[in-house]
């Protein structure tokens, strides 16, 4: 009776994993599967956040098993079930209060249902050709003495047969200050011998620091999501908590969010903000405008601008137009006195561009059709003659070029017409300032730029790749600024940004790697405390190998609440100090299951 409870078990949860691969091989379930009354299923693509990457390396898809929301029964009722309980396959509603962990000893009976599911010798479950199922993990609630937080198992494949499986124990302990819960490296080695009868282990460690902290905005609540660390790994460990070797190997992972204050390119952010409120506004019929400036306003401003230009036309080249050509420089710098050896003020403005400057302030739809009308008039009346880019392509340097020839087309200034020339003279503006930072500091070619600065999208894609040079323009600040990187660095980091972005829409929580020398970046690092420190201890050879891992980090390394808190400091104070910083401490254990 015993078996054929086994048999039915696994044949239900076999047909319902396989189910749940099938239909997520186009795309993955939005809802995750009920498993007899108590467990719920998931599938996560290795595009997906992990559950496990904090202690799992594979991007592989998986199955994650959990206990289900709508359970509250209590761990004795999971031990014992009645005989008519096989798998109900029906979708769960997508609510959840959280994670949920299954106790460890129900993890264990689905481990073993998964393991004989993919034993080819398992002829008596009717079951001829198997398929090799994704890896699969279980959520533990850590109630057993090793506070065991995860059980995984992992086919071994030799071609499309399965030979054996490995099963994972990840435990978790912590939060804790107290070093002397560090495990002894040669502990680890030996324990790992007995385990799994080696007499050989090769040692490999990793460690990640973060080098720029997500800080605070200062005065508000808002914290930044930007991060950037470094991944570092070599081989050889020679002791728990070692500081990495400069020859170990490294990668740079940041991920930036554009808009900080305290950025010196944050007056160009704004900038890039008043363009997005345009397109917008062309999309909607509704235009979020700038509040009215303390000082002058953008009407103010084009009438002044306008006046200057008349006099240069008509030969009065005063000591004003000095001080007129130094406040265009001002105003259109679009970035913080302090990086203008990075981002260099372009001197080359055309009139488009000049207007630009002058009114992306206009705080009403009316002050921007007041500001065209002085703008029209002027031309019209041949009052100014002004200069524009060869190339330019925007309605009113087209307007421009007519006023040349004396003739210009009529200009119903009414609808979306203004705000779309706004957004046209903002657009080139813009393109120029980052075509310029980017050939200026040598970084790339204009070919290679081209795809950012097309004209032949229309107007929203031409903004949204605006948004792209921006937000690689705040890497590379970053970078330049915070790290003090030089152009040997910077190079690669941009030609990864600008092929990620011509395949890729804006994404400010993507991480850009970069390979890098851990010399680069030494001096951030080499007396700070690592975020994640774990040595890896590993015998055997291909389909044989087994591993051990030791690690500890300052982030929990599950999301069910596993680790152990009984006894252990809870808070940031330590024999009252606060400066001791609080670990948890986990190790994944492996062992084998041979087939054949």
């Amino acid at each position: 009776m015993a078996a054929e409870r086994r048999r039915r078990a696994g044949c239900g949860l076999s047909g319902l994993l396989l189910r749940i691969r099938e239909e997520g091989k186009d795309s993955i379930p939005e809802h995750p599967y009920l498993y007899e009354t108590d467990v719920e299923i998931s599938l996560v693509s290795g595009s997906c956040k992990s559950p496990i990457e904090s202690f799992w390396n594979g991007s592989s898809a998986m199955y994650i098993l959990q206990k289900a929301t709508h359970n509250e029964e209590s761990d004795s009722m999971e031990e014992s079930r009645s005989d008519d309980a096989v798998y109900a396959p029906e979708l769960l509603p997508k609510a959840s209060p959280g994670p949920l962990a299954l106790s460890v000893g129900r993890a264990k009976q689905l481990i073993s249902l998964y393991t004989m599911m993919q034993n080819p010798n398992m002829t008596y479950l009717g079951k001829s050709d198997l398929a090799v199922l994704p890896l699969l993990w279980v959520r533990c609630d850590g109630s057993d003495p090793q506070h065991t937080c995860w059980i995984g198992a992992e086919p071994l494949k030799a071609g499309n047969k399965v030979t054996g499986v490995n099963i994972y124990m990840v435990s978790c302990d912590g939060p804790t200050a107290d070093k002397t819960r560090c495990a002894n490296l040669e502990e680890l080695k030996k324990e790992h011998k007995i385990r799994h009868h080696s007499s050989v282990v090769t040692t490999k460690g990793f460690a990640r620091y973060e080098l720029i902290a997500a800080a605070a905005i200062e005065d508000t609540i808002a914290e930044s999501e930007s991060t950037i660390y470094v991944d570092i790994t070599w081989n050889g460990v020679d002791k728990v908590l070692e500081t990495p070797p400069l020859v170990s190997t490294a990668t740079l992972n940041i991920a930036l969010q554009s808009g900080d204050p305290r950025s010196p390119v944050f007056q160009l952010y704004r900038e890039l903000q008043f363009l997005l409120a345009l397109a917008e506004g062309l999309k909607t019929g509704v235009t979020e405008w700038p509040e009215p400036s303390e000082s002058e306003s953008a009407l103010k401003l084009v009438q002044e601008f306008l006046t200057d230009l008349k006099k240069k036309l008509d030969g009065d080249c005063g000591s004003g137009n000095k001080s007129e050509r130094e406040k265009i420089k001002c105003d259109t710098a679009a970035v913080d006195s302090c990086i203008k050896s990075i981002f260099g003020e372009r001197e080359d403005l055309d009139f488009t561009e000049q207007l630009w400057c002058k009114m992306k302030g206009v705080s009403s739809y009316q002050e921007l059709i007041d500001c065209f009308t002085l703008v029209i008039k002027s031309l019209e009346l041949g009052e100014i003659q002004p200069w524009i880019h060869q190339g330019s392509s925007s309605f009113l340097s087209q307007l421009i070029q007519q006023s040349y020839h004396g003739k210009m087309e009529d200009v119903p200034l009414s609808d979306i017409t203004p705000i779309q020339m706004l957004l046209e003279i903002g657009l080139e503006k813009m393109k120029k300032d980052y075509v310029s930072f980017f050939i200026g500091q040598e970084l790339a070619t204009v070919t290679y730029l081209d795809y950012f600065i097309s004209t032949s999208v229309d107007l929203q894609e031409q903004v949204h790749r605006v948004q792209k040079l921006h937000h690689m323009l705040e890497i590379i600040v970053s970078c330049t600024g915070l790290l003090q990187f030089r152009h040997e660095n910077l190079f690669p980091l941009t030609q990864i940004c600008m092929q990620y972005y011509k395949e890729n829409p804006l994404n400010e929580k993507h991480v850009f790697q970069l390979p890098i020398r851990p010399a680069l970046v030494k001096k951030f690092y080499q007396n700070d405390n690592p975020e994640i420190w774990k040595v890896e201890i590993s015998s055997g050879h291909g389909q044989k190998e087994v591993k051990t891992t030791w690690q500890v980090s300052t982030n929990a390394p599950v999301e069910h609440g596993t680790a152990n808190n009984s006894g252990l400091f809870s808070d940031s104070t330590v024999n009252g100090s606060s400066e001791e910083r609080l670990y948890f401490i986990t190790t994944t254990q492996c062992s084998q299951v041979q087939f054949t």
